[in-house]
């Protein structure tokens, strides 16, 4: 047995997980997103560590069989600031967070962006490390100072548990890593101008690397001290694995707060005069990377558009069920997170929109057309990373069999979904079982999964929208207004 975790943005959650994939247990505990003002959104890393230690205790006394290891997984991106006792250094920076937006859109201008992408292929967004890094050099030089390590979530409770300072290379991959050597660019800091705090990012762990569970956190957890710990992949690549991706040009859409969408390849191909957007990482299988196009937002537009309409997530069956395809002639974009959008196009200022309305536009309208927006950003950014097989789906979304059919229809392809909810810490305790010299069956794990076939008379119908959907953005971009700085 393994205890998987997920530390996810809005959720914790660890699994009793047993080899043939099947989760015996699990536990989850919300976790808490604040925002001391427009634009800021932080975590405390000791309330982040506490929630770990609340479910993996609880799983850990349900235990019947010996624990094998400890395998985490969690959120990527941000800041997670930490001295050398793995203490916060000021509070964790989410990658939803916005204040870094004004640096963001310096280096767009400067072409520090466009230099960054050409060197690593990683494309900012303003809650990425660099930005965050450098927006705190400006106006908080001090913290940096007092930190010994700049991470992320995964690694910040890593170090906490084991006293290890480290970081997975899917972490550090965006945006200083040069994926296939996993070495930091010293000219992509330079191009960033923060090649003097260098000695905040931490060496990646190599691959198949293991940790050991220190006495006091054992302590903590209900587990013996010195069990092996995984530390990573972080949670879209996790997922990713976890969903049954196998074979390069396979596609993973996690349908979350994130609309991760990424597609395994074997070789990193960039592009230095294509759009800077999107990410290369590495994995935890030599020569397998995965080309990421995570949309900021995903499930948060579903709810955004659900509390606009007075309703909740158990009638969104029913709302779609009420709205045909096309959703009686509205059209919408996704773009509603603050910090404007990375993929497949980085821009701080996009935002969203509905056209197409009239008085006789329903509730159900306005779910379906925001459902069938967030699908057509799904495809943009699968068709953009290079998918040219099947696709698996996992997160809320993926639970709604109605949204997963817009999706199988707009995609035009079947939709392949784990009947087991947790992929992100299976991903994680498959890396953890291959770490400890006793690799899981994954053609097994992956055949555990439903199917949504795609409609063929909606297939053509979306695909038309699909057309419409990319002229709109097109239009839109022009008019975005800027963002006030934080």
């Amino acid at each position: 047995m393994i205890i998987g975790v997920d530390v996810g943005t809005s959720v914790t959650k660890a699994s009793l997980l047993g080899r043939d994939g099947s989760a015996r247990l699990t536990r989850s505990v919300r976790s808490t997103l604040r925002r001391p003002a427009p634009g800021l959104v932080e975590q405390d890393l000791d309330e982040v560590v506490d929630s770990v230690v609340q479910v993996v205790r609880q799983v850990a006394a349900a235990a019947t069989e010996p624990v094998q290891a400890l395998a985490i997984t969690g959120q990527g991106d941000g800041l997670w600031l930490r001295d050398e006792q793995g203490r916060g250094v000021g509070a964790a920076i989410s990658w939803l967070d916005a204040r870094a937006a004004g640096v963001l859109r310096d280096w767009e201008t400067s072409g520090a962006q466009r230099k960054v992408h050409a060197l690593t292929g990683s494309g900012m967004f303003p809650g990425s490390a660099g930005p965050l890094l450098a927006h705190l050099a400006e106006h908080e030089p001090e913290r940096l100072e007092r930190a010994a390590v700049a991470g992320y979530c995964v690694d910040a409770i890593v170090q906490r548990f084991t006293g290890a300072i480290t970081v997975d290379a899917s972490d550090a991959s965006l945006p200083f890593l040069d994926v296939p050597t996993r070495e930091y660019s010293t000219a992509a800091l330079e191009a960033c101008g923060i090649a003097e705090h260098r000695r905040l990012l931490a060496d990646t762990t190599p691959v198949g690397g293991l940790f050991e569970l220190s006495g006091k956190a054992a302590a903590e957890l209900g587990l013996r001290a010195g069990l092996p710990v995984s530390a990573g992949p972080f949670d879209l690549p996790a997922c990713a694995f976890g969903s049954g991706v196998g074979e390069i040009g396979d596609g993973s859409l996690v349908i979350g707060t994130t609309l991760g969408c990424q597609v395994l390849r074997d070789e990193v191909v960039i592009d230095p005069k294509g759009e800077p957007a999107g990410m290369w990482l590495a994995t935890p299988m030599p020569q397998r990377y995965l080309r990421v196009m995570p949309a900021m937002v995903g499930t948060a537009n579903l709810d955004w558009v659900l509390a606009m309409t007075g309703s909740s997530v158990d009638q969104l069956e029913s709302l779609l069920e009420r709205s045909a395809p096309g959703a009686g002639g509205v059209s919408a974009l996704s773009f509603l997170s603050s910090s404007g959008e990375r993929a497949p196009f980085v821009d701080s200022r996009a935002r969203g929109q509905f056209t197409g309305l009239s008085l006789e536009t329903t509730p159900a309208d306005l779910v379906r057309g925001m459902c069938e927006a967030v699908a057509y950003a799904a495809r943009h950014n699968l068709e953009s990373a290079g998918l040219s097989g099947e696709v698996a789906a996992c997160g809320g979304g993926a639970r709604s069999q109605a949204w997963s059919q817009i999706f199988a229809d707009v995609l035009g392809r079947p939709l392949h979904v784990p009947h087991e909810e947790g992929v992100g810490a299976r991903g994680a305790a498959m890396t953890a079982w291959d770490s400890l010299g006793d690799p899981v069956d994954r053609e097994k794990w992956a055949a555990d999964r439903r199917v949504v076939r795609p409609d063929p008379e909606a297939v053509e119908f979306y695909d038309r929208g699909y057309r419409d959907y990319l002229t709109a953005i097109e239009r839109a971009r022009p008019h975005w207004a800027p963002v006030e700085e934080a």
